[in-house]
């Protein structure tokens, strides 16, 4: 076998949060490198507000249809992603998505070191019973001021 293979924690031993209604399970992480993935629920009704951060990413829709805003150099173009898409979205550029549909989307996202430190500390271990509070939101924005991410719309 490989020494490139990463076997993936066990659904029970992945470790799993909540950041604004979306539940987040790290699916694999290299130590010391820029190489995360998570797979994300998103239930329906929830989104991200529009930012942007110095960090590439890439989506892959797995289940589900989401709603993806994104800056282009002809400005901010929306389109829907479904299942087997794949979405990048270049560094710097402002973007966001939501499910806007009846049914849960998910979705693994790769992100590098400092997008996994900021969602792990913009998260919560429970899941939030309605829309977040006051008090979630100040978490979450404090949690994106200290990690270098731009929040431009709420």
């Amino acid at each position: 076998m490989s020494n490139s293979f990463v076997k993936a924690p066990a659904r029970a031993s992945a470790k799993v949060f909540f950041v604004l209604g979306d539940r987040i399970e790290r699916r694999a992480r290299l130590q010391g490198a820029w190489l995360n993935i998570f797979d994300i629920t998103v239930p329906p009704g929830s989104r991200t507000p529009l930012h942007r951060h110095a960090s590439p990413e890439v989506f892959r829709i797995i289940e589900g249809r989401l709603t993806i805003r994104r800056a282009t150099e002809n400005g901010l173009e929306e389109f829907e992603a479904t299942a087997g898409n794949i979405v990048r979205i270049a560094a710097n550029r402002a973007h966001a998505y939501s499910n806007p549909g009846p049914q849960t989307a998910v979705f693994s996202a790769i992100v590098d070191r400092d997008m996994a430190e900021f969602l792990e500390a913009a998260g919560s271990q429970e899941p939030p019973k309605a829309t977040p509070s006051a008090e979630t939101m100040e978490r979450m924005k404090a949690a994106a001021n200290a990690h270098g991410i731009t929040i431009l719309a709420a």
